[in-house]
């Protein structure tokens, strides 16, 4: 062993003693990669569930990097302390030199710490949103949701953040705090329509799908109140009016779950279509052409008198 010690020496110029500290560091880290790996393997044949997977894998990888690092540190301690005087100038250079790593490992600090979100949650930062797929040390990922596609449903592409976003971009997480969302569907009727009938028929269709959210939704506004300055007086659906150029604009408010706000607008207006359908008098209003004939309309001008 010696010899071989010496052989590489000899090629390298690295002495004995960090040979063996690097023999001993790289021992420590691939002992814990096994451990890791076959901790992993357990996991995965005692559950199927990716959340409880993802959560294992995450939190073994953090425990081993951690391990690995406290054993390895004294391996290397002597060193250390001969290096601590450079390592003390340069840390300045490095952090200006890598400012955006050094951002994204301290919002993912920040995450971890503060948690405005977690695994799971439905978020926006900045102009993206989407479901929260996977939290890493410089970036988190996303799910996308909206952009092209209405209402709040999956694009399908995966969308990775920089950590350090958080400190420079508003969050709006639509899972935590009062969990439920207002959602409005306008309905414009023409002005000659039984704007009153229609307004007592959207909000029977809008109580029907929606007022037995407002119990839930209170109780979660008491319990986002030990945490937020959150306060609503009323909860129940509720129908607007106001006037347009084209038409009566009757405004449906009401609280859905944010993943659920295209379904339940799609049931409202199925509804309303049926039950405007039965009702003759009233009417869609929507964009129209109208053409003016002076002499159709007020008949023809009269002839001049004398000068």
């Amino acid at each position: 062993m010696r010899q071989i010690l010496t052989a590489i020496e000899g090629a390298t110029g690295i002495s004995h003693d960090v040979q063996v500290r690097l023999l001993i560091s790289l021992g420590i880290v691939v002992v814990f990669w096994l451990l890791r790996f076959l901790a992993v393997r357990l996991v995965w044949r005692r559950t199927d569930d990716p959340r409880t997977r993802y959560l294992w894998r995450k939190s073994l990888t953090y425990i081993t990097v951690a391990l690995s690092f406290i054993l390895i540190v004294p391996v290397w301690s002597r060193s250390l302390q001969s290096f601590a005087t450079f390592a003390g100038l340069a840390s300045a250079g490095v952090a200006i030199a890598l400012k955006d790593l050094v951002a994204n490992i301290a919002g993912w600090i920040f995450i971890v710490v503060r948690r405005p979100f977690t695994l799971g949650d439905r978020v926006q930062i900045g102009s993206t949103a989407g479901d929260v797929i996977d939290i890493r040390i410089f970036q988190f990922t996303l799910m996308e949701i909206g952009n092209w596609v209405d209402a709040d449903q999956s694009t399908g592409r995966v969308v990775h953040i920089p950590n350090g976003k958080v400190f420079t971009e508003a969050t709006a997480n639509y899972s935590k705090g009062f969990y439920y969302i207002w959602n409005e569907i306008p309905v414009l009727l023409t002005f000659e329509s039984d704007w009153e009938k229609a307004k007592r028929i959207l909000r029977t269709i809008a109580g029907k799908h929606a007022e037995h959210l407002s119990q839930a939704a209170m109780h979660r506004i008491r319990e986002a109140s030990k945490k937020y300055m959150i306060y609503y007086s009323v909860l129940d659906p509720a129908v607007y009016t106001s006037v347009r150029d084209s038409g009566i604009l009757l405004t449906i408010r009401y609280l859905c779950e944010p993943r659920k706000r295209r379904g339940t607008e799609q049931a409202i207006w199925e509804e309303v279509l049926r039950e405007f359908e039965a009702a003759p008098d009233i009417e869609f209003a929507y964009p129209t052409t109208r053409f003016y004939d002076r002499r159709a309309e007020t008949g023809p001008r009269p002839p001049a008198g004398p000068q």
